[in-house]
C-alpha cells in the first residue's frame, strides 16, 4: 500500500524515519554479517593449499585457542575434518572440502546480492522522508513568519 508523504503530520514522518533509519541499520548489520562469515570460508578454502604431498610430515603449530599453539606433525595431507554445524564435523577430502567452501561463499554471495537492493530502497525511501519533512518544516517556519508579521503590524 502506498503512502502519500505529504499527507503525513511531522510526528508521522518522524516515526517513519526512525523505523527506516532501524531497518537500514538491520539490513547493514546483516551483510556485514555475512561478511564476516563468507570471509572465514575464504580463509578456511585458501588454507587447503598448504595440504600438498610436498608438506607430508612437516612440522607446524596447532592452535588450541586463539592465543595458544602446540607443536604438531602434518600426518595427512588428504582429509580434514570439516565443520558443517551444530557441532558436527565430517572428514572429507580436499577437494570435496574446497568445493564444499566454494558452495557456502557462493550462497553467502547471493544473500548479501539479495540484501543490498534492499537496503538501497530502505535508504532512498529515508532521504524521501527527509526531503518532505525539510519542506514541511520550511513550510511551518514561513507560517509563523507571517503570522508574527501580522501579529506585529
Amino acid at each position: 500500500m502506498a503512502v502519500n508523504l505529504t499527507e503525513l503530520s511531522l510526528p508521522q514522518l518522524e516515526g517513519l524515519k526512525t523505523q527506516l533509519e532501524q531497518e537500514t541499520e538491520f539490513l547493514t548489520s546483516s551483510i556485514g554479517q555475512l561478511k564476516v562469515v563468507q570471509t572465514k570460508y575464504v580463509e578456511a578454502k585458501d588454507s587447503l593449499s598448504v595440504l600438498n604431498k610436498n608438506n607430508a610430515g612437516k612440522q607446524l603449530l596447532v592452535p588450541l585457542t586463539s592465543s595458544m599453539y602446540v607443536p604438531g606433525t602434518l600426518n595427512d595431507v588428504e582429509h580434514v575434518l570439516v565443520d558443517v554445524g551444530t557441532g558436527y564435523y565430517v572428514e572429507k577430502d580436499v577437494n570435496d572440502t574446497k568445493e564444499f567452501f566454494k558452495r557456502k561463499i557462493d550462497f553467502l554471495t547471493k544473500q548479501m546480492e539479495k540484501i543490498q537492493p534492499a537496503l538501497q530502497e530502505k535508504h532512498g525511501m529515508k532521504q524521501a522522508v527527509i526531503e518532505v519533512m525539510n519542506i514541511k518544516i520550511q513550510q511551518l517556519q514561513s507560517q509563523q513568519a507571517s503570522q508574527s508579521g501580522a501579529t506585529k503590524a
